[in-house]
């Protein structure tokens, strides 16, 4: 007997990618379990297939930052006296990307890349071990929304916020609706596709200086003059971050879908003074913000 649940959740989440970068991503997960009835005559309770195997999936891969530790470029090492994970990503030319973190901000992957089936088989592994004893087999299935139009990857953190947003690095798939003069505007929907893609949205008031922040050894000696350099310290602990400036933006506003979407919106009112615009920026799949300028 298999029983199904579709639209478990939406992982929201980051990745490190040796050709992109930090990836911002958004996946839905859909569920398969396979066993004999139990003596309710059921696989298994769905609302409790619903708050269990969704809450192992937030616990683990949501909000995170999915790192592939099997890979060359990954460099890890836990300091025992603060509780903190120094992470180097040593990316050739001068594209590294490290980081000084709480150890709950990361997922480590063990593969030599962070992939839908590389990702399954993590949590397949951990869900196994709280089913009951009458599910013999999981399958998880994930998948990326059907966006039908221009979207990009971003990737964030909310400093202010009480609960895991505040991570330095997750991240969201999000497409973008911009309309313009009370039409959809397809090209002003591609200028953010393009300007954000595989981007890391910074607070300029989280900028600090090299000598502010808690390097690895390695991560001392390079040269970092065309990098972003960000710290701030929130309810989880201390989170530092240095990213190549191609691959990151700055906002003078916290990163919130709903200050980034004002963003957007002023940057179309900037460009184009005469014309007035509404603009729809998405959080990963199904919520967002609208603004106007």
């Amino acid at each position: 007997m298999q029983l199904f649940v579709n639209d478990l959740t939406v992982m929201d989440f980051s990745y490190l990618c040796p050709r992109r970068g930090m990836v911002g991503e958004s996946w839905i997960v859909d569920v398969i379990l396979d066993g004999g009835l139990n003596e309710e005559s059921m696989v298994l309770d769905f609302s409790k297939v619903k708050k269990q195997l969704k809450r192992l999936i937030d616990e683990h891969v949501d909000h995170k930052l999915l790192v592939p530790a099997e890979h060359e470029f990954a460099r890890v090492k836990h300091d025992p006296l603060t509780d903190q994970v120094n992470l180097d990503f040593l990316r050739p030319d001068g594209r590294s990307i490290h980081l000084h973190c709480p150890p709950e901000a990361y997922a480590f992957i063990y593969s030599e890349e962070v992939t839908m089936a590389s990702v399954s088989q993590y949590l397949k592994e951990i869900i196994a071990t709280e089913l009951p004893d009458n599910v013999q087999g999981l399958t998880l299935m994930l998948r990326e929304e059907v966006i039908d139009g221009p979207y990009y990857h971003y990737t964030h953190g909310l400093k202010k916020h009480d609960g895991n947003c505040q991570r330095i690095a997750h991240g969201h798939r999000s497409r973008v609706k911009v309309v313009k003069n009370t039409q959809q505007d397809i090209q002003s929907e591609r200028y953010w596709a393009k300007r954000w893609q595989d981007i890391y949205i910074g607070t300029r008031e989280d900028l600090v200086s090299q000598s502010q922040l808690h390097l690895s050894e390695h991560a001392g000696e390079l040269d970092f003059s065309e990098h972003h350099l960000f710290a701030y310290e929130s309810s989880q602990g201390l989170f530092e971050l240095i990213i190549p400036k191609s691959e990151s933006d700055l906002v003078d506003t916290d990163s919130t879908v709903e200050c980034l979407a004002q963003f957007m919106a002023d940057e179309h009112k900037r460009m184009e003074p005469d014309a007035e615009f509404q603009v729809f920026a998405f959080e990963g799949v199904g919520k967002g913000a609208i603004a106007y300028a």
